[in-house]
């Protein structure tokens, strides 16, 4: 396992419907996503990229968990985590109506 993470904070703004950040562990400072859901159990979650990278310190951390991989292939992201039920998810990239960037 690498000392890559996975982490959820909450979302600062309060007037967002989408209530939690997460980072995924790729580039030099990650992939901030804003999400309604910590992770996907049971159906696909919506997300879209947070402005400005999202992140800083003061967070209010919900989860932080290890990532055994991280990889972006094409317009998706497949990400394994280090715990054990519903480890894996894909994070797809696609275009919406008005050139908008969905990610489900």
């Amino acid at each position: 396992m690498t000392n890559k993470r996975f982490i959820v904070a909450k979302n600062p703004d309060p007037d967002s419907s989408l209530p939690f950040l997460v980072r995924l562990p790729l580039g030099a400072d990650g992939l901030v996503l804003k999400t309604r859901e910590t992770w996907p159990r049971i159906a696909k979650v919506y997300c879209h990229r947070a402005a400005d990278g999202g992140w800083h310190d003061g967070l209010e951390i919900v989860e932080d968990i290890g990532v055994w991989s991280c990889v972006r292939k094409g317009v998706a992201i497949d990400l394994v985590l280090d715990w054990g039920k519903e480890h894996r998810s894909q994070f797809v990239f696609a275009g919406m109506k008005g050139g908008r960037e969905g990610i489900f």
